[in-house]
């Protein structure tokens, strides 16, 4: 058919809705409730693993541990992989690096500076986690990835500390001191990566970290002394490289379910629907033995759970482009991983599962946790409020002024 019979109205009707898809791609942050909840997901799982197993960390991954530094050395001599552990083997070193992973984790979570703490993030969870790689499970090597994910995005847009800072004072609107010098105790990092290059693993990680240094100080002239149309196409690659992580994220996440889905098909286990009856009867996935034994002894419960778990890994990534029935799917696997949590003692994981599948939770539905969360906080300061008025001044409150004193 030859272009030029097509009618006019339908090319500018073409044309416009092309229009409205890059600016809405270029000129906005999509997503940024669930990026938001990726954050704060991520590095309350993080934190919360390093606390809980903060008497053992010497030997998940210290020097106690039984994947010694020798051998760990040989390890990432062989796969590259990126840890600061092995520039020395010290336990001073050790305990400064696990107190950066716990620092940054809940800095993040909270959202203060998330640019440089989501970089801090990144290379805690890699240098422990490629320390001693034989320590993790499923869980561990989704979070490995959405901490490299997450310096990309731009996940303290809402729900940080970030966003109420600048809702006080716009970016660009004065001087930053806390800001700049973060900046310049930050750039330590990328220099000692480059002078341990050979200890440290892939370089690329290397180059991400100068990039991630460059960018910011980059950002910071430009916002301070070129405010507009600089600004604004940082602005715009900043929105592009966000969306285009958070497609990424999202097809990981499609991507985990539908191997492990399609993987469980081919297995004779959960062919016969017996797949769950077997990690229930085992004491190292059973912190509940009196609940496991009574499921286990369920047959159709057990059978149901195996091929339901199998139809829903399969079918969610074909559901995406269906609300309703992605929603249901959803609360599903939710529900699914929180079941995993207690009855298979599991909770690093299952946090980790349900961080990422809230990715594709509805905006209406955060939104509307939002509001619940604000009218609770909102009701808990006025009952604080009555109280102080209820008990009256203290014995050394000062008295009220008066005209004459």
């Amino acid at each position: 058919m030859n272009p030029t019979s097509v009618p006019a109205p339908r090319r500018e009707g073409a044309h416009l809705r092309l229009a409205r898809a890059v600016q809405r791609v270029t000129g906005t942050v999509l997503g940024p409730y669930q990026s938001a909840v990726v954050r704060i997901g991520f590095s309350a799982t993080w934190l919360l693993f390093l606390l809980r197993e903060f008497p053992h960390r010497h030997e998940l991954y210290g020097p106690d541990g039984p994947w010694g530094w020798d051998m760990a050395r040989q390890l990432i001599a062989d796969n590259h992989s990126f840890t600061v552990l092995m520039w020395s083997d010290s336990a001073l070193w050790f305990e400064a690096v696990y107190a950066l992973a716990v620092v940054s984790s809940a800095l993040l979570l909270v959202g203060w500076r998330t640019r440089a703490t989501s970089a801090l993030f990144m290379v805690g969870v890699l240098s422990l986690q490629n320390r001693s790689v034989f320590m993790g499970d499923g869980g561990d090597n989704v979070l490995h990835l959405m901490a490299i994910y997450l310096v990309l995005t731009r996940c303290g847009h809402v729900w940080s500390l970030d966003a109420r800072r600048r809702a006080r004072r716009p970016e660009g609107g004065g001087s930053d001191p806390v800001g700049v010098a973060l900046w310049a105790v930050l750039g330590l990092g990328p220099v000692a990566a480059t002078l341990f290059q050979d200890k440290s693993g892939e370089p690329w990680i290397v180059v991400l970290l100068w990039l991630l240094w460059l960018a910011q100080g980059a950002w910071w002239l430009v916002c301070r002394f070129a405010p507009g149309q600089p600004r604004i196409l940082l602005d715009v690659l900043a929105n592009l490289l966000h969306n285009a992580t958070l497609a990424v994220i999202m097809a990981e996440v499609c991507l985990i379910y539908a191997t492990a889905g399609w993987y469980k098909i081919q297995g004779s286990r959960w062919q016969d629907g017996t797949a769950l009856y077997y990690p229930l009867n085992l004491d190292y996935f059973s912190p509940w033995p009196a609940v496991s034994d009574l499921l286990a002894g369920a047959s159709v419960v057990v059978m149901l759970i195996t091929y339901g778990t199998v139809i829903v890994q399969v079918a969610f990534p074909f559901t995406l482009f269906n609300r309703r029935v992605k929603n249901v799917l959803l609360a599903v696997m939710i529900m699914e991983h929180a079941g995993i949590a207690v009855l298979l003692g599991l909770p690093a994981f299952s946090l980790a599962m349900i961080t990422a599948d809230a990715v594709f939770l509805p905006t209406v539905f955060l939104l509307w946790l939002e509001g619940r969360a604000r009218h609770v906080g909102g009701r808990l300061r006025s009952r604080r409020t009555v109280e102080r008025e209820e008990r009256g001044p203290g014995p050394d409150a000062p008295a009220p002024r008066t005209l004459v004193g």
